[in-house]
């Protein structure tokens, strides 16, 4: 998963990782050669006091030095370049995947994880890449070339160095296979902390009202500690892994002055190359240290990237047409052909078989008890879920063969939930219309009775609006949903139980002002109450799924039990309140 994903998204970067390669190649080449020239100054310049010699030698050494210096900032530089493009360029593509998901899609992933994945886990692979860049394309560059400068320096010595990589090597491999498996956790982890953070945020208004707040600090505190134990045993695996590395760094150097002292001794070997050797000694196994250190970054980016990857590789249940309508004419029409819908793996469908119509100037709605599939059957309309049998078809046309912006344009839904940006109410009216002017939203308020208490508000148009609407009533955010629905005058209004939170009378005077402004489109409205209905040109019940009456409201009254029901047990609950 983690090579699929640096491939697919670095192809952008060849160039400037071509350019990295180049740079550290050189950069390393340089550092490698400093020994040499050290050893030459020691030899020929110190041990035969040849002042001259020193000052021309460390010169060169400076020069070495400053070339060094320079390709590295360059190449850290092109390294960074590319990383940070390539973690854009995966967050983008997460983003665009996400939001070609369906409702389907997005409750098996759930919002925490796809948050997780899009931020915390593109942050991995990202960190991957730079340290890639910076560290691991020089290690093993300094590695080979280190083992064949220190062979030329000294033969003899050659096995402490052998013996030095093979046990550094042994204990990362260790290391490493004990920490994935924690790596893994750690992002499931993560996962549940924003869930239970995301849900205690989200309903705090809950949690206050029903003094839950001692259980949700308690259920928050759990998955904190959960995390934070996560966190400790791969930081402890860690911890004992860089310390292993500097005690086989520090033991090597002192075996080679051991053992490099008797062959001075013997002769065998000179000062300035004993200097040498153990210099690189030392780069030798700083490299495998920076390797060390980016394989402990690879279990986890990998991890991250499988978690990337199956988001990338999740295809949204509704699909685009290979060859979309785009050009539809207005009829302002929905039509429902024999529609059912099914979630996966469920027992029973949510709806079957639900055939109606509704044209222009006429008004569907839609009543029944809660789980009777409402919801879904609104849902279908604009394809946030497809029909699993059946055909809902706008302007004639099924909304599968559809091009969805051709689709979305034609239609204004207000949520069961409806949900207000941050920014000013001006902002979120002109949502679906960015050109509506400023008459246009007041025309949009007044008739979804808002005119007043924006008018109220300071700034009134500008007023500012917190995220989801925080600062606004739930009365007062579901009319500013329905002005924001008017103000895009689409041909097909959908409302999803949207005067849930108006009292009657506002109510009423909403539907009335609505009258006019819709009598050329079509209007889908699901209810709970009798009263918000009763003038609908059609109504249809549902019950359990199943449409069980369709017709106007005396026509219901007459022949349907179930719709008798509703009306019974509403005016027995009004009767009861008064």
């Amino acid at each position: 998963m983690l090579k699929q994903l640096l491939v697919d998204n670095l192809r952008p970067y060849r160039r400037l990782l071509t350019l990295v390669l180049l740079f550290q190649a050189v950069q390393s080449v340089a550092a490698l050669y400093l020994p040499t020239i050290n050893a030459d100054i020691i030899d020929r310049g110190v041990a035969r006091g040849d002042t001259g010699h020193i000052w021309r030698m460390g010169a060169v050494m400076l020069a070495i030095t400053l070339l060094q210096v320079a390709f590295a900032v360059v190449a850290v530089r092109f390294g960074a370049l590319a990383s940070m493009g390539f973690g854009r360029d995966v967050r983008a593509r997460l983003f665009h995947q996400v939001n070609a998901f369906s409702a389907r899609e997005v409750a098996q992933f759930g919002a925490p994880s796809l948050i997780t994945r899009i931020t915390n886990d593109v942050q991995q692979v990202q960190m991957l890449v730079l340290m890639t860049c910076t560290m691991l394309i020089a290690a093993p560059i300094t590695a080979a070339g280190g083992i064949v400068l220190a062979l030329r320096q000294d033969l003899g010595l050659s096995w402490i160095v052998f013996v030095a990589i093979i046990v550094l090597l042994a204990a990362v491999g260790t290391a490493i296979s004990r920490m994935i498996p924690q790596f893994r956790l750690m992002q499931e982890r993560i996962d549940r902390i924003n869930q239970v953070l995301r849900e205690q945020l989200t309903g705090v208004r809950v949690l206050r009202a029903f003094v839950r707040e001692p259980e949700e600090t308690e259920r928050f505190r759990v998955a904190n500690e959960a995390l934070t134990g996560t966190s400790l045993r791969a930081g402890r695996i860690m911890a004992v892994m860089f310390p292993s590395v500097m005690a086989v760094v520090n033991l090597s150097s002192v075996a080679v002055l051991w053992f490099g002292a008797d062959r001075i001794g013997a002769g065998d070997m000179s000062i300035g190359a004993l200097i040498a050797f153990l210099t690189y000694l030392t780069q030798i196994l700083m490299a495998v240290m920076m390797a060390t250190f980016m394989a402990a970054m690879v279990p986890r980016a990998a991890v991250s990237a499988e978690r990337i990857q199956e988001v990338l590789d999740t295809p949204s249940s509704v699909v685009i047409a290979e060859a979309p309508v785009k050009t539809v004419a207005r009829h302002a029409s929905l039509e429902l052909r024999g529609v059912g819908f099914q979630y996966p793996g469920a027992e029973r469908p949510v709806l079957c078989d639900v055939s109606v119509a509704v044209g222009p100037g006429e008004t569907l709605a839609i009543i029944g008890s809660t789980g009777s599939g409402k919801t879904t059957l609104i849902n279908l309309i604009p394809r946030l879920v497809d029909a699993t049998t059946g055909a809902v078809l706008v302007d004639g046309v099924d909304v599968r063969d559809l091009d969805p912006p051709v689709l979305w344009e034609r239609i204004g839904l207000v949520p069961q939930k409806p949900y207000l940006f941050s920014g000013t109410v001006a902002t979120n009216l002109r949502y679906g219309r960015p050109d509506a002017t400023d008459e246009e939203l007041w025309e949009a308020l007044r008739i979804a009775q808002a005119e007043d208490f924006v008018s109220a508000m300071p700034g009134g148009l500008e007023a500012p609006i917190t995220q989801g609407g925080a600062n606004v009533s739930g009365g007062q955010r579901q009319r500013l949903a329905i002005a924001r629905a008017l103000v895009r005058r689409p041909e097909l209004y959908l409302g999803d139980d949207s005067f849930s939170a108006l009292d009657l009378a506002t109510d009423a005077r909403l539907r009335a002002a609505l009258a006019p402004h819709t009598a050329e489109a079509a209007v889908v409205l699901v209810a709970q109450r009798v009263s918000t209905i009763r003038q609908a040109t059609r109504i249809l019940v549902l019950e359990d799924g199943v449409a069980v009456g369709i017709g106007t409201h005396d026509e219901l009254l007459a022949g349907c039990p179930t719709y008798g029901e509703i009306v019974a047990s509403q005016a027995t609950a009004e009767e009861t309140a008064a």
